[in-house]
């Protein structure tokens, strides 16, 4: 069993592609189809349910997933020691798709100006995904809204960002430059599904402040939940971080009056796992860069 076998055979389970996971290792597909026969040829057992295009784990595939993430795990943790300047390398961040289109792109730029030989792996995952890469180290840390809670994960508060109201410019209560829940009581929500901690952050006001709020719709993407809001389908509450760069004039966004619904934005990783010099290299200007992203948005 060779480590080049087990790190392929990682990668076809993780993508339920050949295809895919040889496009991913960057090796012809008939190479690593060829090591995953070998692999199975040797254990005596098939690794994967082949169903035409996609592949599925077999019981056996599934014990040695385990065992091999472990492995993988180790190995990598191990180079990381040995070779670790801080400089370069590779970092790989797990981020919920409500923060990722509008926290990344600034993000990356300003940290490749800063250390331009790192490579920053980017997963768009759900919180429960998320940590769940963080437990098996497929990601070295996570960027999601708290709480979230996992077995050995430490959590870092970032910032604290304010969730708006929006709605369509044409709506009567557009003219106010800022609303209460009593100006909204009648309106249809739309609203993310359950899913994504969003809904969970602005329901959770709502229950505070003793609001039911009529939700007639649920997306799994933002973007979608903005258009519905401009074809007049309803009203949402939306972060801040998307607002910024929404240049769509179709809808407005404004701030409750009295208390604000928020959420805070941390940072997450599995606090067993080593800590190379670019790893804490990384959290410490995140530390820094984030207090000015959430200062003025910009960097």
């Amino acid at each position: 069993m060779e480590l080049h076998q087990l790190r392929y055979f990682a990668k076809v389970a993780e993508l339920g592609s050949f295809t895919r996971a040889a496009e991913a290792c960057h090796v012809a597909q008939p190479s690593l189809s060829q090591q995953i026969i070998k692999l199975e040829r040797e254990l005596k057992q098939p690794l994967f349910e082949r169903l035409g295009r996609s592949v599925r784990l077999t019981d056996a595939g599934r014990t040695l997933k385990e065992h091999a993430d472990q492995i993988l795990r180790l190995v990598d943790d191990a180079k990381s020691r040995l070779v670790d300047s801080g400089d370069a390398g590779r970092l790989s961040i797990a981020v919920i798709p409500t923060v990722a289109p509008y926290l990344l792109p600034p993000l990356i730029t300003a940290f490749r100006r800063e250390c331009p030989g790192v490579q920053l792996e980017v997963l768009e995952e759900t919180t429960r995904a998320a940590l769940e890469c963080l437990a098996s180290g497929e990601a070295d840390l996570a960027l999601l809204a708290l709480p979230a809670v996992g077995d050995h994960v430490h959590v870092e508060p970032l910032f604290t960002e304010e969730l708006l109201l929006v709605l369509p410019k044409s709506h009567p209560a557009a003219k106010k430059p800022r609303l209460s829940l009593k100006d909204v009581a009648d309106e249809p929500f739309v609203l993310l599904n359950e899913a994504h901690c969003l809904t969970d952050s602005a329901l959770s006001f709502c229950r505070r402040k003793a609001f039911q709020p009529l939700v007639t719709s649920r997306m799994s993407q933002l973007s979608t939940l903005q258009q519905l809001v401009s074809s007049g389908q309803g009203i949402s509450f939306v972060p801040e971080m998307a607002a910024r760069i929404d240049a769509d004039k179709s809808r407005v966004y404004r701030s409750l009056a009295g208390e604000i619904p928020k959420r805070t934005i941390g940072v997450a990783w599995h606090e067993f796992r080593y800590q190379t010099k670019l790893f804490r290299r990384f959290v410490e200007w995140l530390r820094v860069w984030s207090k000015r992203f959430a200062a003025d948005g910009a960097v």
